[in-house]
């Protein structure tokens, strides 16, 4: 694990990050194309599952000055922890932790508060009893350099600087063939899968074949990094807010620190023919500092306020994920992007071993790609909101930091009202990935009436199927449900009652699969649960409760221990759902609508 000045130096950087130049295997079970966070966590999430892989990317290395994703929801830390390398991410720090004081609604970095929270705990703003894990921030690049160590520790290769020209899938397997970018010499790549996290741009998806539907922008946005090449001090202190919302007449967006002299802003929007000046950048970026700084444009990055989402996220022995699935409007891809992989690492290594029958592997596509629609719509309105608040903020304007009267003072509060409005945690979005329709989760008698709807800020712990499963310390000392859930799907054991223990224990040794049984005999979770046993995926959904003798709460009679396991892993034609469940809203999106019919064969 590198230390922090490897990463920083104190005031001297080091901008780029080199990929392994390892030679590219021509056998691996699992194939992943990108080395980002993703494609890097694909690999990670298949050794945690006994998975041979291997990565391969077009890029010599990455560029660790860019601006990338930076804050990681507590739902991404869930499963980074299972990859064991939360704390060495907690502590590859590129700034003082000081600095990180929550996000604050600033005039600027040196001006005046207009709203936001101090607070410097995600759990404190009231998460925590959703989860073990609270907020983080830390450039995306941390998490690549702290990935690409942990996977040649267990001896994953990853070859940077081969470009994937040809993809072929037929009954057994994929044939990649990839190219070195610096000499061009070829070589084919045989695996049984391939994975592609490759971006939004995607090779794997393009050569694939699957489309993209979604709208298309008439703007684009562009995030950039600027490098202050001045003393700050003065202006800003010693422990300056690492992550603020600017507002003012001549700016608007986030400015968020990477380390501790390069800084995240936002610049836009742009007519899609037209690049930013040098200068406009700059000017830009000292607007939202509230002073004047000498400063350096070091990246530069568009982005689009459009949903492309990938027509289906898995065919013909080719998944995607993260971004190279779905594209959207600023926010939360890359955390969602952790949610592909983790769901599909298992189903592919159930596959692989044995254990699962095809049918797993297209629940991915059911369950993740719904998901993302609903996260998008949540997320071009709430860009929308954010839009529609800042107008309101320009026309009233707002007074200059110098302004210290009462009169300002007054325009400021006001202002800090208007957009203090709507921006209640969401927490919905953070954990409700509730999958409602999916053929591998056996879903209840009157489930889909008796849900609440999805909502982007509401979230309640729910144990019925499909939701994600209640979590909480096993021990007093720390030790969570999940850390034991582990890498196999589990059975909790919720009553004193152990008499189904032995039908599920001999079902699963039938079918080689290794059962987790987890004794949870107390009242708590009982009563939080619903039900004297449940069975909980390894990516913490509950595929199904039921009583003592392996029957489900959904009133059918003569469902075994060996029919649920065959319906979790796919091997059964047994229906996952009453003949009377619907299409839940979480899953509209999928239905034909005008805006779903566009789509999109060109990056814009």
């Amino acid at each position: 694990m590198p230390a922090r000045n490897e990463i920083t130096r104190g005031k001297r950087q080091v901008d780029a990050l080199a990929f392994p130049r390892t030679e590219p295997a021509e056998w691996v079970d699992v194939l992943v194309v990108g080395a980002g966070p993703n494609g890097l966590g694909t690999a990670l999430e298949l050794h945690r599952h006994g998975v041979q892989a291997a990565v391969v990317d077009a890029a010599p290395g990455a560029t660790l000055v860019r601006a990338g994703a930076a804050g990681y929801t507590p739902r991404a830390l869930e499963v980074i922890r299972g990859w064991g390398l939360l704390q060495r991410i907690q502590h590859a720090w590129t700034f003082p932790p000081e600095w990180s004081t929550g996000n604050l609604l600033l005039t600027s970095l040196a001006g005046h508060q207009l709203a936001g929270t101090t607070l410097r705990s995600f759990g404190l703003g009231g998460t925590g009893r959703y989860s073990t894990e609270t907020m983080l921030r830390r450039p995306q690049t941390v998490l690549q350099r702290v990935f690409l160590d942990r996977l040649a520790e267990v001896g994953t290769p990853v070859s940077g600087g081969w470009r994937v020209e040809e993809l072929a899938s037929d009954a057994d397997g994929v044939t990649t063939t990839v190219v070195e970018v610096e000499t061009g010499r070829r070589r084919t790549i045989r695996s049984r899968y391939v994975v592609g996290a490759d971006g939004g741009t995607s090779t794997v998806r393009t050569l694939a074949r699957i489309p993209r539907s979604g709208s298309y922008a008439e703007q684009r946005h562009f995030r950039f990094v600027v490098r202050t090449t001045s003393d700050t001090s003065a202006a800003l202190g010693a422990f300056p807010p690492a992550t603020a919302v600017i507002y003012n007449d001549r700016y608007s967006g986030f400015l968020a620190a990477l380390n501790e002299t390069d800084w995240r802003a936002y610049a836009g929007p742009y007519p899609l023919d037209r690049d930013p000046t040098t200068d406009e950048l700059i000017a830009q970026a000292r607007a939202a500092f509230g002073f004047d700084v000498e400063l350096e444009v070091v990246s530069l990055t568009p982005f689009f306020k459009s949903t492309r989402i990938a027509d289906t996220f898995y065919r013909d022995r080719i998944a995607l994920v993260g971004d190279a699935a779905h594209v959207r409007t600023p926010g939360g891809n890359l955390c969602e992007g952790f949610g592909d992989v983790v769901n599909l690492g298992w189903k592919l290594a159930a596959v692989l071993r044995g254990q699962a029958g095809e049918a797993l592997l297209d629940s991915y596509d059911e369950e993740r790609r719904p998901h993302n629609w609903r996260i998008a719509d949540y997320a071009l309105a709430d860009d929308r909101r954010h839009t529609a608040a800042y107008e309101r903020v320009r026309a009233l304007g707002v007074p200059d930091d110098a302004d210290t009267s009462p009169d300002a003072a007054r325009r400021r509060a006001e202002i800090g009202a208007i957009l203090g409005e709507g921006r209640s945690l969401p927490l919905g979005v953070v954990f409700d990935e509730r999958y409602d329709v999916s053929s591998v989760i056996r879903y209840e008698d009157g489930q889909l009436e008796a849900e609440a709807p999805w909502d982007a800020f509401a979230y309640a712990d729910d144990a019925r199927p499909g939701h994600r499963a209640p979590n909480g310390n096993l021990d007093p000392f720390g030790f969570t449900l999940y850390d034991r859930i582990g890498s196999h799907v589990a059975l909790l054991v919720l009553a004193d009652d152990t008499t189904a223990v032995g039908a599920f224990e001999a079902a699963a040794d039938a079918r080689g699969i290794e059962l987790e049984v987890i004794h949870l005999p107390d009242p708590a979770a009982r009563e939080l649960y619903g039900a004297p046993y449940a069975l909980v995926r390894p990516d913490h959904h509950v595929a199904w409760r039921g009583d003592g003798d392996g029957r489900g709460l959904d009133g059918l009679d003569g469902l075994d221990a060996g029919a649920v396991l065959d319906l979790v892993y796919g091997r059964s034609q047994l229906p996952a759902q009453p003949p009377a469940r619907t299409r839940s809203a979480g899953s509209r999106q999928l239905l034909d609508s005008p805006e779903r019919q566009l789509v999109d064969s060109t990056e814009r």
